[in-house]
């Protein structure tokens, strides 16, 4: 039975008493104490699934580390407070499908509590036990930014490339891919989710009006009874996120993407939210880690701000 390991110790690394970080701010809880935070995080150490270069297990670690030290303030929404840190999960099996199985156990009563989970992964496989409690209470839609569009047929069995295949099967009623790159996916994928009616917006089009692909995202899921939000940090250009499985050119900036995030941080519905891919093993200097931890800062700013 997957269980969580005892929550980390969060501590600033500020000297200055008046810098609050995310460090002061983020408390270790329980399952059972979960709803008296406005959102809790979850750590998930596992890269069994990636088709490509693997790393992604420390991820959620790295990304802790280098949240505690990015400061609490956001100049529109205000400090963020009232976080919770569940510790990570851990997987009695390695092989995917019971990975998957098992945590959706767990993810299911993280979704119960009053608390927004944010799931710090690991890899894309893990998209389908945190999306997946939902579907069994009402209609569900995802954003999802990320460079792919992961709507592979699991044919040897699932993988970091085939969540959303997984999820559409299980009644997923909508999907809008953010940041999707040219030559980085095949026609049979693209042709796959035109059919289910997803949307897709490039990271060229993100890069001409931020806002308008914001909307179109937004409006692609409208309707559902629960949105859920999956950030792949390779959505980033490589030059902002190197430590991914596969690091490409032509991706978001990391400006782009914060900016994306807080809005869609502030939808109606947000039911969940997830940081995936982020390899430490294969960083530069803790870029991708840092990158990852601030696009955490700005959802959860986004989400509780004292704008909403």
């Amino acid at each position: 039975m997957t269980s969580f390991a005892r929550p980390p110790r969060w501590e600033s690394p500020a000297s200055d008493p008046n810098d609050e970080t995310f460090g002061d701010v983020v408390e270790p809880t329980t399952l059972e104490a979960a709803g008296a935070y406005d959102a809790v995080l979850v750590g998930e150490r596992y890269d069994g699934a990636v088709i490509g270069r693997r790393g992604a297990k420390e991820g959620p670690d790295a990304i802790r580390e280098a949240l505690a030290g990015v400061k609490s303030h956001h100049y529109d929404a205000g400090p963020v407070s009232s976080i919770g840190d569940l510790g990570n999960l851990r997987f009695p099996f390695s092989d995917v499908p019971s990975v998957q199985a098992e945590a959706e156990e767990v993810t299911s009563a993280v979704h119960e509590t009053a608390a927004l989970p944010v799931f710090l992964g690991g890899d894309n496989s893990l998209t389908v036990p945190n999306v997946a409690p939902l579907l069994e209470r009402g209609s569900v839609g995802a954003i999802s930014f990320d460079a792919h569009l992961d709507c592979r047929e699991p044919v040897d069995g699932p993988s970091s490339g085939t969540p959303y295949r997984q999820l559409f099967d299980r009644g997923l009623d909508a999907l809008a891919v953010v940041g999707a790159r040219h030559f980085e996916t095949s026609t049979a994928y693209a042709d796959y989710l035109e059919r289910k009616r997803g949307e897709v917006v490039t990271a060229d089009e993100v890069r001409r009006d931020p806002a308008s692909a914001v909307s179109r995202a937004l409006e692609a899921v409208s309707g559902v009874d629960f949105l859920y939000v999956s950030l792949d940090v390779d959505v980033l250009d490589a030059a902002f996120a190197p430590g991914v499985s596969a690091p490409t050119p032509g991706g978001l900036t990391t400006a782009d993407l914060y900016a994306a995030l807080f809005e869609v941080a502030g939808a109606d519905r947000l039911s969940g939210f997830e940081v995936v891919e982020c390899a430490p093993p294969l960083d530069e200097s803790g870029r991708t880690s840092d990158a990852a931890a601030r696009a955490v800062a700005h959802f959860l700013a986004g989400y509780g701000g004292e704008w909403r």
